[in-house]
């Protein structure tokens, strides 16, 4: 693996981490998310609308420019709305 794929990987496991460490300090951050992204499903941008109500709304910041770590968190967040309609 080359040095940029290790540093581009180092740099998404330590966004992780740090969400992860909001999450656990906060339990209310994940369920506000998972409300802000069932809210938002299926407009138009939905992931940018979700990622701006996040940032205003939570200790969570997502920026302008999204980094892998960011598009990888909206795509869990995706993810657990797919699963929460396949229960149903």
């Amino acid at each position: 693996m080359s040095t940029a794929n290790e540093s581009r990987q180092a740099k998404v496991i330590g966004e992780l981490r740090v969400f992860i460490k909001k999450v656990l300090s906060d339990p209310t951050v994940a369920v506000k998310c998972v409300e802000v992204a069932r809210k938002h499903r299926g407009k138009p941008d939905a992931h940018q609308l979700v990622a701006d109500e996040i940032s205003a709304s939570t200790t969570v910041r997502i920026p302008e420019n999204w980094s892998e770590a960011d598009r990888m968190f909206l795509e869990i967040l995706d993810d657990v709305l797919d699963d929460e309609e396949a229960l149903y």
